[in-house]
């Protein structure tokens, strides 16, 4: 059984002491849950891939207490060190060249001459990071291709009997993976992944910014590129307005008509902010389909979200929740309808026809639709 370590000193030496012995501790960032092992034990590395039942072929990001710490992994250029100093610590991976003395496993790094590295925001994470006292290696608490956990109890869901301990420091703040942005060449940055650092916020600094083509599997550069990443278990239908009768709907800003009497509804943002969205995904995806599931429906319909921001992150994990399985038909959709599939130009879709973002989340907490209410907080 798993333990469940509390966030203090004790819990916190206890994690650490996990950590160093090749154990795997799952704790809290700002983004979500990382299933935390050392980086340089090839045997620590393993046991994440297997307790997440994850291919092998995807490198896993490791994490740092600071920036210093992470720079004698890699090799930094002069725009990751500004970027760095912008934006750590927080929710930014920088994939560099590998340090010619890296002591990151090769495993973890899936061989490749590059290492993404992230120096994650949070107190307790900063604390735990800094009494290992080397690279964690930490990809999302869950297994491969299921929903991220933005807590300890989502954690439990997943990994309960596979892992050693998850430290609980209650829910996480931003509720997206971070953003992925590959330095290997500075002349050229490439977003790899959209998440918690905006696209505008990147291009700030570096100026444009290439995209990649996600329509591949093909064995990818940067942890969560899988196609078929944060699937839940029934299908998903995309940019849908109306949801038909048997179908969970993930919905996003004010809505024009009621839901019908014992509708399973989720409402990112009923005021249409995106930040608030972006903390309410996951969860709101994992309430939809466990309840879904109890209620023998056919699919989750997914309302239209807005294309820049960080409406970018939230679409591209979309994407890859609406796309086919591996060992999946194609066909394999709700109503015998294509809008299963994955969205065009590589997961970042044109600006569709839905409610504006508004500006930041209001403080408080917003009503949403009955039946799919969840509390963030562990329980």
């Amino acid at each position: 059984m798993t333990r469940r370590l509390e966030n203090t000193a004790s819990g916190l030496a206890t994690a650490a002491s996990i950590l160093r012995a090749g154990g795997l501790v799952a704790f809290g960032t700002e983004t979500v849950y990382g299933l935390g092992g050392d980086a340089t034990q090839p045997q620590a590395v393993a046991r994440i891939f297997e307790a997440k039942n994850r291919p092998r072929f995807n490198p896993l990001i490791s994490h740092f207490p600071d920036a210093a710490s992470a720079f004698r992994q890699v090799v930094p250029n002069p725009l990751a060190l500004r970027l760095a100093d912008m934006f750590w610590p927080g929710p930014l991976t920088l994939v560099l060249p590998r340090a010619q003395g890296s002591t990151v496993s090769d495993l973890a790094a899936d061989g490749l001459a590059s290492l993404a590295v992230r120096v994650p925001r949070g107190e307790s994470a900063q604390a735990l990071l800094r009494l290992a006292g080397r690279p964690i290696a930490a990809p999302s608490a869950n297994r491969s291709g299921r929903i991220s956990p933005s807590t300890a109890a989502h954690v439990l869901e997943e990994l309960d009997g596979r892992i050693d301990a998850v430290l609980d420091s209650g829910p996480c703040a931003v509720g997206l993976e971070s953003t992925v942005l590959d330095l290997t060449d500075p002349a050229r940055p490439c977003l790899l992944r959209p998440g918690g650092i905006t696209l505008e916020a990147l291009q700030a600094i570096c100026g444009p910014i290439a995209l990649p083509d996600t329509q591949s599997d093909a064995a990818p550069l940067s942890p969560g590129r899988m196609l078929s990443h944060y699937a839940p278990h029934l299908p998903v239908r995309l940019d849908v307005i109306t949801p038909m009768a048997d179908e969970a709907l993930l919905a996003f800003g004010p809505q024009s008509n009621a839901p019908p009497p014992g509708a399973l509804v989720w409402n990112l943002s009923e005021h249409g902010h995106l930040e608030e969205a972006a903390t309410r995904l996951f969860s709101g995806l994992r309430t939809l389909d466990d309840a879904g599931q109890r209620l023998h429906l056919r699919g989750i319909a997914v309302q239209p979200v807005p294309a820049h921001g960080l409406g970018l992150a939230i679409r591209d994990r979309l994407n890859r929740a609406a796309a086919p399985r591996p060992g999946t038909p194609h066909d394999d959709t709700p109503h015998g309808t294509a809008q299963n599939a994955p969205l065009a130009d590589g997961g970042i879709p044109p600006l569709p026809a839905s409610p504006p973002d508004t500006g930041a989340a209001p403080a408080g907490q917003t009503q949403h639709a009955p039946v799919a209410q969840e509390s963030d907080s562990p329980s």
